[in-house]
């Protein structure tokens, strides 16, 4: 079946051969083994916790700062 161009350009294509066109595409894809997805998502968890610590510690010592600043002049 000829592909049609449609008024704005583009290619368009029945549903059948797009699905068709998909699942070939995915079939490509090299997905991540079992091993990576974890390393990666203990990776995540561990930015995490390290950015929480961060902000606390950054936030803590903005708070004290500030209690000096206010209790000083109050």
């Amino acid at each position: 079946m000829p592909l049609h161009p449609n008024p704005n350009g583009s290619i368009m294509t029945n549903p059948f051969q797009f699905l068709q066109q998909t699942r070939s595409e995915i079939a490509k894809v090299v997905w991540p083994t079992r091993r990576e997805v974890l390393v990666t998502t203990g990776m995540v968890f561990v930015m995490a916790v390290l950015a929480a610590i961060f902000f606390f510690g950054v936030d803590w010592l903005i708070r004290t700062g500030l209690e000096l600043i206010l209790t000083s002049f109050g």
